[in-house]
């Protein structure tokens, strides 16, 4: 038999798929389709401090493996979130759940952060400091490691839980953001966002999107996404949530092997809604094909072949 379980900052997991924020919602979708108690968490829908409709429409378009968004951080504010949709969550959710905030300011994530940390049912705090498809926050913290740091230390200050900061992609040393992480106190990183990216309508002549560019995930980013944990991995000693185009089984062992401790899933779930409960059914297979009894013992394993 084998064991699929594995820890993140003290909690421990039943296994390490997790579906990514903004790709779940708050999970009541998902629950009308299949018991999302068979998940390790998931992180949800990423929440700020005021209510923000979101970028102008379109803002989603289809590319060559993968896909192109630029929602710009919809959420009804970490509010409505506590009084609405935690409440309900706890009635179909029966785990810890991963918080995912965003901000644009320091004093935003503090406070989100701070709201967040209060509530029993969140386990995580997962940082974003890495969307790319708002203006004047996100990516902007996330794209120095200076900035990551100084969000870093303002939320450590302020939250008694552990925080993951979710780190951009679009930036010359992902590997020294991470590390500026660890030094400011967090608990774990989560990488990577989405990568920056831009479609043309030939027949208008105008980016597909209205935002003009936005964030390209799916199948084609695994391999950037891998290569990331993989460096980040050796620059840092707290755990990774590794992400970027997992669909699959052998993508979560691939993952695990760069050195992702728990693995994100998240454009896929948005192709097939019911992909993370298939990946966790089929993972004692890949397992054993393989020959893994356990995922805890190959994290980081590429490393010491």
């Amino acid at each position: 038999m084998v064991d699929m379980s594995v820890m993140l900052s003290g909690v421990r997991l039943d296994n390490p798929v997790i579906p990514a924020s903004g790709t779940f919602g708050y999970g009541m979708e998902f629950a009308e389709l299949y018991d999302i108690n068979c998940l390790g968490t998931f992180s949800f829908k990423g929440t700020t401090r005021d209510p923000r409709f979101g970028n102008p429409t379109p803002r989603i378009a289809e590319t060559a493996s993968g896909m192109l968004n630029a929602v710009g951080l919809q959420n009804p504010g970490v509010e409505a979130v506590i009084a609405r949709e935690l409440p309900r969550l706890r009635e179909i959710f029966h785990k810890p759940v991963m918080a995912n905030v965003s901000g644009f300011s320091i004093d935003d994530y503090a406070h989100t952060c701070a709201v967040l940390d209060r509530e029993e049912q969140v386990g995580w705090l997962e940082v974003n400091i890495s969307c790319p498809n708002v203006h004047g926050g996100g990516m902007a913290f996330g794209s120095s490691p200076e900035a990551a740091a100084e969000v870093t230390r303002a939320v450590k200050a302020v939250t008694t839980k552990p925080v993951y900061m979710k780190l951009s992609p679009n930036v010359t040393d992902i590997a020294a953001v991470a590390r500026a992480c660890e030094e400011a106190g967090a608990d774990g990183v989560s990488l990577i966002n989405t990568l920056l990216a831009m479609r043309i309508d030939l027949k208008t002549k105008k980016p597909l999107l209205a935002n003009g560019t936005g964030g390209l995930s799916g199948p084609a980013v695994l391999p950037v996404a891998v290569r990331m944990v993989y460096q980040v991995y050796e620059a840092v000693r707290i755990p990774i949530i590794g992400m970027g185009g997992v669909s699959s089984a052998e993508d979560v062992i691939e993952m695990m092997l760069a050195g992702a401790a728990a693995v994100e899933v998240g454009a896929a779930n948005l192709a097939d809604p019911f992909v993370c409960r298939d990946i966790i059914a089929d993972l004692p297979r890949v397992m054993e094909k393989y020959g893994i009894n356990s995922l805890t013992e190959i994290i980081g394993g590429a490393h010491h072949g």
